[in-house]
């Protein structure tokens, strides 16, 4: 058989509007469904913006809380949980970036409550039916369509304040999730497509939004560029990349968005002769002379996102149980996994310096 190959996809039942006012869009919703009593969720330091948009959205909404966390910690969640039950919450209304979409997602395994997302950032994780959660100092991953936020809504106006350097790094989380879709063991034309789209709408308007954070059109387009790579999120599995994040924001709690940022060019180099990446290769976004981690490393950085791991607060001592960890229950990988190589990998990527590729068969 020649053509298109078999392929199978699965979209969860979901509702999205995009560009309209995120308050009037989220009322109409509750409205349409016959919910009264939603709870906004935030994170701590967001409460009053939390508490302004709940009221926005106006007499359907019965409160917020406000504590969701990077990485999701259990014991954040259950604590959310009582006050939630408290209000006899009959829908989650997340307003903010992947903590608090988290936190939505581990309320609704929990409750089945039904939810609508309204992200402030980049992250993508809204799309997903994925709850990354730390417990014990370890980050863990489950699909649960429970998780599944059924209606998202985009505006972005939401996101025209959003500081630039979390813009940047949000951006390259999502830029991160197209990547590996792109050589994901269960990618097909449409999720490679959709991940490519996705990294070209960031790539093109990440520097646009850096130079000008309150235009509008840029905030849009990367916007709807984060959506697409969050959805391709949702249908493959990902990598070593991935890997090596949850290890290092759940076990040394490490901001999330900046390691993604760090990490990247470094696991796109470990994977250099992956198929798949001929996709970025073949889009002419940079320069002929570099490979596709040299250019992501130079995008990083010309945007002035971090470039180390010691800069996060990781310790170099620890740089040897980071390795271990990542060796533990790994995520399939185009190539296979080498302590030694993911040790240096660590290495590099905490002192700044410029991603390793293997020398046997670099691709330009």
């Amino acid at each position: 058989m020649t053509g298109i190959p078999a392929f199978a996809l699965r979209f969860a039942p979901l509702r999205l509007r995009f560009g309209e006012p995120a308050a009037l869009a989220v009322a109409a919703e509750l409205e349409a469904l016959d919910l009264s009593r939603a709870v906004v969720l935030g994170t701590p330091g967001h409460a009053d913006a939390a508490r302004a948009f709940a009221a926005e959205v106006g007499a359907r909404v019965v409160g917020t809380v406000a504590l969701a966390r990077m990485h999701t910690p259990v014991e954040v969640t259950e604590e959310a949980l009582t006050q939630v039950l408290a209000l006899d919450a009959d829908a989650l209304v997340s307003f903010g970036g992947g903590s608090v979409t988290g936190l939505g997602k581990a309320l609704a395994l929990r409750t089945d409550l039904l939810q609508i997302a309204v992200p402030t950032t980049y992250a993508g994780s809204e799309v997903t039916a994925i709850l990354g959660q730390t417990e014990a100092g370890l980050k863990t991953t489950i699909t649960d369509p429970r998780v599944q936020p059924e209606v998202i809504v985009y505006d972005p106006r939401l996101i025209t304040g959003l500081p630039v350097q979390i813009s940047v790094t949000s951006g390259l989380n999502a830029m991160a999730h197209a990547v590996e879709a792109l050589y994901a063991r269960d990618r097909n034309p449409l999720t490679s497509t959709l991940a490519l789209e996705g990294f070209r709408a960031l790539w093109t308007g990440l520097p646009q939004v850096a130079a000008k954070p309150a235009d509008l059109a840029a905030r849009s387009a990367t916007q709807y560029g984060a959506f697409l790579c969050g959805l391709v999120l949702g249908q493959v599995g990902m990598s070593l990349h991935h890997k090596l994040c949850h290890v290092l924001g759940g076990s040394f709690d490490l901001p999330h968005a900046e390691i993604h940022a760090v990490i990247l060019p470094h696991a796109v180099a470990y994977n250099i002769n992956a198929e798949g990446l001929e996709w970025i290769r073949d889009s002419q976004l940079y320069p002929d002379n570099l490979s596709v981690s040299e250019a992501l490393q130079r995008f990083a950085r010309d945007l002035k996102a971090p470039m180390a791991l010691r800069d996060l607060g990781m310790k170099e001592a620890d740089l040897d149980r980071a390795a271990d960890l990542a060796m533990q229950t790994p995520y399939w990988n185009p190539r296979p996994l080498e302590r030694s190589v993911l040790r240096d990998l660590l290495g590099r990527a905490w002192a700044g310096l410029p991603p390793k590729e293997p020398p046997e068969k670099r691709h330009g």
